[in-house]
C-alpha cells in the first residue's frame, strides 16, 4: 500500500503553498549556511565572478522538490544530484536547470533505495522532509544510505522540526490564504509527542483536497543518536542557518553529520 507522501496529486497542489515567497527569498541564506556547515569553500572567485574550481564539489539533495536549493548550489559551482518521488516537481527542476544551463541531475526515486557509494561531498535533506516514513527503521536506513553516498570527510545536513520547537510553538489549528487557496490546518500530538499529526484542507474554486498524515519528531539528542547509529563519526546541532546554538531560541533543528 502506498505511503501518504506518494500522492503526487497532493504535492502538485501543496507545492505553491509550501514554497511561498518567504521560502524562495531565504535560498541565498540557506545556501550560504550549507556551504559553511559543510566546510566547502566556493567563494574564492576571480573578478569575472566565475569559480576558480574547475569541478565543484558533488552534492546529493535528497527530497529535492522543485530544486529550490539544488539550482542555487549549481549556480555557485556545485555539481548537484537531486532525488525526489514527485515527477512534476522533478520536471520543473529539469526545465529550470536546462534554461539556465546548470549542472543538475534530477532522479525520480525513493531515498530509501537511492545508492551511489562514496561519490558525494555533501548530502542534504531540507525543509522538514525527515520523519515521513511509516516505519521508524526507514529513517535510519535513509541516514545510512546518505552516509554511504558520501566520501570520507563528507557531511550530511538535515533541516527538520525539532521536537522541542514543535512543543514550544504548538497550535491546535489555523487558517490562511495563500497562492489562491484557502488553507485550513489542524495539529495534534501523536504517541506522546513521538510525532505530530497533521490535517491539511486545501480549497480552491470548487475543489477541496484533504490530507491527514503524521510526521515523526526528533529531539536534538535523538537525531544525534540516529546519525551516530547510521555511521557518522561526529554530529553537530544548530538552531539556524547562521549557526546559532540549538537552544530555547532555536528557529529550526539543523543536524550536521560528518563521515
Amino acid at each position: 500500500m502506498p505511503e501518504w507522501f506518494e500522492d503526487g496529486h497532493f504535492w502538485e497542489h501543496y507545492g505553491p503553498i509550501m514554497f511561498d515567497r518567504k521560502r524562495w527569498d531565504e535560498v541565498p541564506l540557506v545556501a550560504d549556511g550549507l556551504t559553511r556547515m559543510a566546510r566547502l569553500d566556493l567563494y574564492h572567485r576571480d573578478t569575472t565572478g566565475s569559480s576558480n574550481t574547475e569541478q565543484g564539489p558533488r552534492v546529493l539533495d535528497l527530497c529535492c522538490g522543485f530544486g529550490r536549493i539544488a539550482l542555487e548550489l549549481a549556480r555557485r559551482g556545485f555539481s548537484v544530484t537531486g532525488v525526489d518521488i514527485t515527477e512534476t516537481y522533478l520536471n520543473t527542476g529539469r526545465e529550470d536547470a536546462s534554461y539556465e544551463k546548470l549542472d543538475v541531475e534530477f532522479v525520480k526515486g525513493d531515498v530509501r533505495d537511492f545508492k551511489r557509494s562514496g561519490f558525494f561531498d555533501l548530502a542534504l535533506n531540507l525543509y522538514i522532509s525527515f520523519g515521513y516514513f511509516e516505519n521508524p527503521a526507514d529513517d535510519l536506513l535513509f541516514a545510512r544510505n546518505a552516509c554511504e553516498a558520501l566520501k570520507p570527510g563528507g557531511s550530511f545536513i538535515i533541516e527538520t522540526l525539532g521536537k522541542e520547537i514543535a512543543v514550544r510553538d504548538f497550535v491546535e489549528a489555523e487558517w490562511f490564504e495563500r497562492a489562491g487557496y484557502t488553507v485550513l490546518t489542524e495539529y495534534a500530538p501523536a504517541d506522546s509527542w513521538a510525532g505530530l499529526k497533521n490535517r491539511w484542507i486545501l480549497i480552491k474554486g470548487g475543489e477541496r483536497i484533504e490530507k491527514v498524515f503524521t510526521q515523526r519528531l526528533y529531539a536534538g539528542s535523538e537525531i544525534r543518536r540516529l546519525l551516530f547509529d547510521a555511521g557518522f563519526s561526529s554530529v553537530e546541532l544548530y538552531g539556524s542557518w547562521d549557526e546559532a546554538p540549538y537552544d530555547h531560541r532555536a528557529e529550526v533543528l539543523i543536524a550536521v553529520g560528518r563521515k
